[in-house]
């Protein structure tokens, strides 16, 4: 346990949030002295986060629980820019609709996570567009121009490491981290925010914006950000073999989420149940220590609080009833996606597979027959063009699985 005197520091580097801070002593301090106003900022570059940007949101969640207030930084205008950071392409622009339309699909699982409303400590979504696109390009320069230099903003990694890759990085976004250090002098003025949190490849942007801040208004701002989330293998947090964890119930059902807990590394648990719930600390340790099949309990209660956090706790215990069904008992709980289809002898098992998400393509569907993976009612597939007909239901639908952790069931229309 850290020796930090705030709760929020404490909470923060104890369930392994740390990995940079400008002045984390001065955070500490401020921390106790009174409310600290701290946010993080989210492009919508889509309409729904994935797994991978849950650290960020519970970090927000600590914000709060340690009586301190978070903002939603909504980048309806960074967006238009596009942020170069990790990335090796152009992000594709966006109009105003598009990137409206994101927003209001970011924000979904933040409101299970996080009280929004008008309390000292609720925290507010604030679009950034409401700056950003008030200033004229030539006052832009004026204002800000200055406090930059070419040379420093060569060394940031979101910089440099595109260059070393020999990939282009247009002048476009060579200015995205300019927005982003205005920003954090904007929440500073107008919400008296002191603290920008983010991953580890914001650290240069974060940067930008404490040093604009102690420039332009001799302000003391802070800046924190986490470690690059990675499983124990090496892969990355959110990324599966069939696409993006994603948060919002309408991309990714309460059951495919639990199901993605529960499949987590041995090594994994304890680390994820730190930065991913609101398990205890102690409880943790000895959900951790646990050997052999006993593992496998921890990665239950991982899926199950963070099932419950995001899409409550009723949804958390259909899907640990419907994964007992399916793998204990070989069943089909209700949870599972469900697809519709006629059962005329029109509509192909294969295609179900494909319409269910299962598998991207036929061609994957009899890749997965040839393997042996593809199974009907628990029964192996043999033959792709199986009409999907009356005859294959069994209580009421027909049960579709890629290996042993993957299920979906067909019910007719």
């Amino acid at each position: 346990m850290s020796e930090f005197k705030s709760q929020l520091v404490r909470d923060l580097v104890d369930r392994g949030y740390l990995n940079q801070a400008t002045d984390i002593e001065g955070l500490d301090k401020a921390a106790c002295d009174g409310v600290v106003t701290a946010y993080i900022g989210f492009d919508a570059t889509a309409s729904s986060l994935h797994v991978g940007s849950l650290v960020q949101i519970m970090m927000l969640r600590r914000i709060q629980q340690a009586g301190h207030k978070p903002i939603i930084l909504m980048g309806g205008g960074t967006t238009k820019i596009g942020d170069p950071s990790g990335k090796d392409k152009t992000r594709s622009m966006l109009d105003d609709a598009a990137i409206e339309a994101n927003i209001q699909g970011i924000l979904k699982p933040f409101r299970p996570l996080i009280s929004i409303g008008e309390d000292e400590t609720d925290a507010v979504v604030v679009n950034n567009d409401e700056w950003l696109s008030e200033f004229g390009y030539l006052e832009f320069l004026r204002k800000f121009g200055p406090h930059f230099t070419i040379n420093r903003m060569m060394t940031f990694d979101s910089v440099k490491l595109r260059l070393e890759r020999e990939q282009p990085l247009t002048f476009l976004e060579f200015n995205y981290m300019l927005l982003q250090a205005v920003d954090f002098l904007e929440l500073n003025r107008r919400y008296g925010c002191t603290l920008q949190l983010g991953g580890g490849d914001q650290w240069g942007n974060i940067v930008n914006g404490v040093e604009l801040c102690r420039r332009v208004d001799q302000k003391e701002v802070f800046g924190f950000t986490t470690p690059l989330i990675t499983t124990a293998s090496g892969a990355k947090m959110g990324k599966t073999a069939d696409g993006a964890v994603w948060l919002n119930a309408d991309m990714r059902s309460p059951y495919e989420y639990w199901q993605f807990w529960r499949n987590t590394e041995d090594a994994d648990v304890g680390r994820f149940l730190r930065l991913f719930t609101d398990v205890p600390l102690d409880e943790i340790a000895r959900l951790e220590a646990l050997e052999g099949a006993a593992i496998n309990d921890a990665k239950v209660r991982l899926a199950n609080e963070a099932t419950a956090l995001l899409h409550g706790a009723d949804a958390a215990r259909e899907a640990e009833a419907t994964a007992k069904a399916t793998f204990a008992a070989g069943g089909a709980g209700d949870a599972l996606p469900t697809v519709m289809f006629t059962p005329d002898g029109e509509t192909t098992i294969t295609a179900l597979f494909v319409e269910s998400g299962l598998a991207a393509s036929n061609g994957e569907v009899r890749r997965h027959i040839k393997a042996g993976a593809a199974k009907v009612n628990d029964a192996p597939l043999t033959d792709p063009f199986l009409p999907a007909t009356q005859d294959l239901l069994v209580d009421g639908a027909i049960k579709l699985s890629i290996g042993k952790k993957r299920h979906a069931l067909a019910k007719p229309a």
